[in-house]
């Protein structure tokens, strides 16, 4: 059985658009920070997964870069089976991927009971949002940036209700960057 992993780079005041280069009022600005040893984190994190779980805008931006690039991480990215979830995608190109155009809920519930192993979803920031209000999310990475950014899109939206989770990692990597990992509470613990 699979489980669902949401890594995102992250501000102290939540905002997750645009970490790597997108249109933004501040592109890149997770790289203002000295990653240190958490670059080597995020490389393993990304090589552990067995799939890909990503809204149409981040694979259309995976899509037209990773092709490109050689490497352990490329051959993994470029070979794993990838879920792009979009009811606008028909086509898509980049190898192994499969659309998910159907109910969210029934998609990625059956996802989780065919792949062994972990599916990833990083950015996708609508998906993600998505995946948490539906409680469909197992596990959270989140790779903090000590800075606040005052405006962009914000990984936390409303839910439904609240969920519980456990601190299960928490590491300073380079010049104060935080990764914390968060495993969802069942029930039973």
């Amino acid at each position: 059985m699979g489980k669902i992993v949401l890594t995102e780079f992250i501000s102290i005041d939540g905002v997750v658009e645009a970490p790597g280069g997108e249109d933004f009022k501040y592109p890149n600005w997770t790289f203002e920070f000295d990653r240190g040893d958490g670059e080597r984190y995020k490389e393993t994190e990304a090589l552990q997964a067995t799939a890909l779980l990503l809204g149409r805008k981040t694979y259309e931006g995976f899509a037209a870069a990773w092709p490109q690039f050689e490497g352990e991480l490329a051959d993994k990215y470029n070979t794993m089976p990838k879920y792009v979830v979009s009811r606008t995608l028909t086509d898509p190109t980049w190898a192994g991927t499969t659309v998910l155009s159907g109910d969210l809920a029934q998609d990625v519930t059956r996802l989780k009971q065919e792949v062994d192993g972990e599916i990833s979803v990083a950015g996708s920031i609508q998906l993600a949002q998505s995946l948490l209000a539906l409680d469909l999310i197992d596990e959270i990475h989140l790779m903090t940036s000590p800075l606040i950014l005052g405006h962009g899109r914000r990984l936390w939206a409303e839910t439904p209700d609240k969920t519980g989770w456990t601190l299960s990692e928490a590491t300073v990597y380079g010049d104060s960057t935080l990764l914390t990992n968060y495993l969802r509470r069942t029930a039973s613990t």
